[in-house]
């Protein structure tokens, strides 16, 4: 049983799939790991340190992957990458297949099994596999510290001799994982915080923090959220009178962080440049939508602009990669957990339950085919019947 660790492809990734703890605990079911030399220097981790806890450090892609029955990865394999993996390979990574169905057939064509963590269930046992939460509650605290470095005034308000220093306002859209971290830490740096959500349950959580909750609290925001606990996407005219409310009171706050993704599709825009263009000079807006089309409009994937009335809209990618060191010891973590389940210990092999729900509603690609039923080919009506 083979496991590798190789240098993720994607220049911009950080983090790294595995850890010396993760290591340790795989090397301990029985597995053989090897990991590429450099890989984790981006997260801090030297070779030195895999190699303490039972590692092999190979010293480029091929020698890593060269008969891994398990990978384990941040990102998609993609390209000449794929063309290292043998067939029948486990491949496990967040693998984004929504608007890549090109790169999910690739997949299937080189024969590998792979498992998109991002689709793993939310359910009480997943939990600790869960590497959308994971990820984005580092995602909502790296956004505030983010906008306090881009925001030109203190957070909490102080009274001081020479005056008293105003708290600052801050607003977080979406009120997910990464939004209530968000709200925790803008919370803990003394500002006053203010959020909103299409999904009703959030408000109790947003006034539980401190924050005060904004929303249209009509019907359809009652029934605003999917079984699985995601948001709904909302008729026009709930959006209307939504991005009124939202309009006013936008135009009062120094930072707006904006949260909202819906699986699958584009990101919703929920702050128009009207909306920017009604905030003060200094203000701060960070999107952390933005490498799904963003929230914000006139935000840029990888830049900060600044517009013409002195607002700057952030729109960072890889967030959790600007924390590198945690974002791949938690997401290390969720791998493990997941994998973990599919060694049969006590003969320390791969024993994959292909009919379990986790493995279900993960796996894309077996058998040179891509077998999820949110990916696979539709089957076509017979003419003839």
């Amino acid at each position: 049983m083979r496991i590798a660790v190789p240098t993720e492809t994607t220049a911009a990734e950080t983090r790294i799939a595995a850890t010396p703890e993760t290591v340790k605990k795989f090397t301990g079911l029985g597995a053989s790991v090897s990991v590429q030399a450099g890989a984790g220097a981006t997260s801090g981790i030297q070779d030195a340190d895999f190699s303490a806890a039972g590692a092999t450090i190979t010293p480029n892609a091929q020698d890593t992957l060269h008969d891994a029955d398990i990978v384990l990865k941040v990102r998609r394999p993609v390209g000449h990458e794929l063309s290292l993996y043998k067939k029948g390979a486990m491949v496990f990574a967040a693998m984004d297949p929504y608007g890549n169905e090109g790169d999910v057939d690739a997949m299937a064509a080189a024969g590998i099994d792979a498992f998109a963590m991002e689709l793993m269930p939310r359910i009480t046992r997943a939990q600790v596999m869960d590497v959308l939460s994971s990820q984005a509650n580092l995602s909502g605290y790296r956004a505030v510290v983010d906008a306090s470095s881009e925001y030109g005034r203190a957070f909490p308000m102080m009274m001081t001799a020479a005056g008293t220093v105003p708290a600052a306002r801050v607003f977080i859209m979406g009120v997910g994982v990464a939004g209530l971290q968000a709200i925790a830490t803008a919370r803990r740096l003394g500002a006053i915080v203010t959020a909103t959500d299409v999904r009703p349950a959030t408000k109790e959580q947003v006034e539980s923090l401190g924050a005060k909750f904004i929303a249209v609290e009509d019907e359809e925001f009652k029934a605003a959220e999917t079984s699985g606990g995601y948001a709904k996407e909302m008729s026009n005219d709930y959006q209307a009178k939504q991005a009124t409310l939202v309009a006013a009171h936008i135009a009062k706050q120094d930072i707006v962080i904006t949260t909202a993704l819906i699986p699958g599709r584009p990101a919703p825009k929920l702050v128009s440049a009207e909306m920017v263009a009604s905030m003060r000079a200094g203000s701060v807006i960070i999107d952390l939508a933005v490498e799904r089309g963003g929230n914000v409009e006139g935000a840029k994937a990888g830049e900060i602009v600044t517009t013409s009335n002195g607002v700057k809209i952030v729109g960072h990618n890889n967030v959790p990669g600007r924390l590198a060191a945690t974002a791949s010891a938690l997401y290390a973590r969720n791998l493990y957990a997941f994998v973990e389940t599919m060694i049969d210990k006590p003969n320390k092999a791969i024993a994959v339950k292909w009919d379990d729900e986790l493995v279900k509603a993960t796996c894309l690609t077996r058998d040179g085919a891509v077998v999820h039923p949110n990916f696979a080919p539709k089957p076509t009506a017979d003419k003839d019947a």
